[in-house]
Order: structure tokens, then C-alpha cells, then sequence
């Protein structure tokens, strides 16, 4: 069955790139709905714009660095990627997000806080079955270097790798399967992370006016400059694998296959996204119920799960 939320929970803090002071509230929402956005300052700007964003492939649009989506008047939501991981990880499949500005708050840089807020505020089953994409055979895409394919499995798997000059990060590489907890547990915690020098050029060009140590991994070289240190030695494999369980969480529904990513990104990802959905025969529309509903990435979810940070 379908899921949301037994009740509302709210998030306030600064977007990662605007530095705008934000507040977001994830409702409850009926069965079919899905996960939506609404701009509460341009549901009251007296305008008469539609202020409702679906949170779906087709609704994203080219964007620096983050997941972006608008409707069909130009009303747009950013930086979504790490909101709609915590979504999916739950297990939530529908709510209604409010927020009061065009940037998702960046928190702490990864998915906990907002994992943590769902988990309290429980979660509640309605009477509608939970349809899932199946994928039936291989999808893949190239950019240079950069690959992201689909590949067939019975629930969601992820496989990333990651290769960098700096020492901090190097090549690394994970595997999981996104069952029982497990984005909850290993990859929820995991923060954005960048290098000392691509701040300095993002904030040149209008960005990241939000970041701090606080809030992302920055690293120069070999040393990390962010209080603290890591969370996890591989922490920057497993943000990447995070931002992809959330812009595949923009496919509608539960995917039941293996993503495999090579030094892919948010538009990479979404790109994969379209041509599988260019294909049908590549994909299609199952129940999930009994055996199968039980190894998708919220099922068996518990408060315990959630990993201590300091």
C-alpha cells in the first residue's frame, strides 16, 4: 500500500546557494497524490500563478550543481535532491511540501534531518496499492568519462564510484542493496562535499552563498577543512550515492533495478531517467505487495536506523 505521513513536520534553515532564510513543511497527502511542492509566497503574491511544483523527471530543468524543478510557468524548486532521498528511504509516497522560497533549506548538508523529522512524525498506510517501475532491460547514458545505466534487479540497488585528484577524496566505490533500512543507515548521514577552490569559484558566479564547513565536506588536497572531519573514511561516495536515490526518487514511483554510476551527476541521472522512460519496453508499471514490498528502501524502517552525528 501507499504511504505518507501521520503528520506534518517543518524544517527551517538557509538554501546552499541562494544563503535565503527558508521554511519548509512536509504534509501529509492523500493516496495518488505523490510528492509535490507549493510556494506559499507565490500562492499570496496576488499574481494567480499555479504555485504547485511535481516533483517528477520531466519537471526538471538544466541546473548548476543541484536538482531543480518548475511547472509550466516558470515556478521552480531547488536543491531538491537531499529532501526526496529522505522521501524514498522511508518510504513516503505522497506529501505535500510547503516552502516559503525557491531553495530546499541545505541543513546539515545531508538527508538526516530530514530523516529524522519523517521517522518522528510516523508514518501511515492508505488504501491504495504502491505501484512500482520494474526495469526490464539495460538503459544506460555516457558524457565523456561519466556513465549512468539502469540494469535489472528486484529492488533498488545502487553501485557508484567516484574518482577525484585530491587525496581527501581519491577513487572510491560502494555497493548496496537499498532494502530494510539500509539508505537510512549508511547513507543518510553523508554530507555534500566540494573543494576549497570550487567554493571560491561558485561564490564568484552568484553560488553557494549558503555553504559553510558546517553544512558540506570541504576539502583542499589531502586535509578537510571542515570542523570535525568525517563521518564516514568514504563519506563523498556515499553523498553521491545519496543525490542518486533522490533524483531517481523522481521517477514516480519506486524503481525496482541497479543503478550503476561512474563520476555521474544530478543531470546525468535525470538524463537516464528520460531515455528509460523514452523506452517502453525497457520498463514497466508493477504492484508491489507481500515479498517484494517488504525489500523496498522504506520498508522496515525504525527509529534506530538513524545514524548518531555530532
Amino acid at each position: 500500500m501507499q504511504t505518507t505521513l501521520r503528520t506534518a513536520v517543518s524544517f527551517s534553515g538557509v538554501g546552499l546557494h541562494t544563503g535565503a532564510a527558508v521554511r519548509m513543511t512536509i504534509n501529509p497527502a492523500s493516496a495518488g497524490t505523490g510528492i509535490r511542492f507549493r510556494r506559499t509566497d507565490v500562492a499570496t503574491d496576488g499574481t494567480g500563478r499555479d504555485p504547485i511544483v511535481p516533483a517528477l523527471w520531466d519537471a526538471v530543468v538544466p541546473s548548476k550543481l543541484c536538482t531543480l524543478i518548475e511547472n509550466a510557468e516558470g515556478i521552480g524548486v531547488s536543491t531538491i535532491e537531499h529532501v526526496m532521498a529522505a522521501l524514498s528511504g522511508c518510504g513516503i509516497h505522497n506529501a505535500l511540501i510547503d516552502i516559503d522560497g525557491p531553495e530546499v533549506p541545505i541543513l546539515d548538508g545531508s538527508a538526516v534531518p530530514f530523516v529524522t523529522g519523517m521517522i518522528n512524525a510516523g508514518q501511515r498506510q492508505l488504501q491504495a496499492p504502491l505501484i512500482a517501475i520494474e526495469v526490464l532491460d539495460t538503459v544506460e547514458v555516457r558524457e565523456g568519462e561519466a556513465v549512468a545505466r539502469l540494469e535489472p534487479a528486484d529492488t533498488l540497488e545502487i553501485d557508484f564510484c567516484i574518482d577525484f585528484a585530491d587525496a581527501a577524496i581519491g577513487h572510491q566505490e560502494k555497493h548496496l542493496r537499498m532494502a530494510n533500512g539500509a539508505f537510512i543507515r549508511e547513507l543518510s548521514d553523508s554530507r555534500t562535499f566540494c573543494r576549497q577552490s570550487d567554493v571560491e569559484m561558485m561564490r564568484a558566479n552568484g553560488l553557494a552563498l549558503g555553504g559553510t564547513y558546517e553544512n558540506a565536506v570541504v576539502v583542499e588536497g589531502d586535509r578537510i577543512l571542515s570542523p570535525g572531519g568525517l563521518r564516514h573514511a568514504d563519506e563523498a561516495v556515499r553523498h553521491k550515492m545519496l543525490d542518486a536515490v533522490g533524483d531517481l526518487a523522481l521517477a514516480g514511483g519506486p524503481i525496482l533495478g541497479r543503478y550503476v554510476g561512474s563520476r555521474a551527476g544530478h543531470a546525468m541521472t535525470n538524463r537516464l531517467l528520460r531515455a528509460l522512460f523514452a523506452r517502453p519496453e525497457a520498463w514497466r508499471l508493477v504492484e508491489c505487495r507481500g515479498a517484494r514490498r517488504r525489500i523496498l528502501p522504506g520498508a522496515n524502517v525504525h527509529r534506530s536506523d538513524i545514524p548518531a552525528v555530532a
